[in-house]
C-alpha cells in the first residue's frame, strides 16, 4: 500500500468511526427505561441522558489523546535535539 494511503487511511477510519457513533445507545437497560417512562410521561430528564453518558465515555479517551499527542512532540523535540 502506498505511503500516502496509509496516511489518509487513519482519517478515513476516524471518520468511519465517528459516523457509527452518531446512533450509540450508551444506556443500560434500566437507564433508558426510566428515561423512556420519564419522557412519556411529560418530562424533560430524559432527553440529555444519553448525550451525558456519551460524554463522559469521551473524556478518558480524550486524555489519553491527550497526553499520547504531548508525549508525542517531546519525543520530536528529543529526536531534533539529538541530531542537532
Amino acid at each position: 500500500m502506498p505511503r500516502v494511503m496509509r496516511k489518509h487511511q487513519k482519517y478515513y477510519m476516524f471518520i468511519f468511526i465517528l459516523l457509527l457513533a452518531v446512533g450509540v445507545s450508551a444506556q443500560c437497560p434500566m437507564c433508558r427505561a426510566a428515561a423512556e417512562t420519564n419522557l412519556s410521561l411529560g418530562g424533560t430528564e430524559g432527553k440529555g441522558l444519553n448525550k451525558g453518558i456519551l460524554y463522559m465515555l469521551s473524556l478518558p479517551y480524550l486524555l489519553i489523546a491527550t497526553i499520547g499527542f504531548l508525549w508525542w512532540k517531546n519525543k520530536k523535540k528529543e529526536s531534533i535535539a539529538i541530531e542537532a
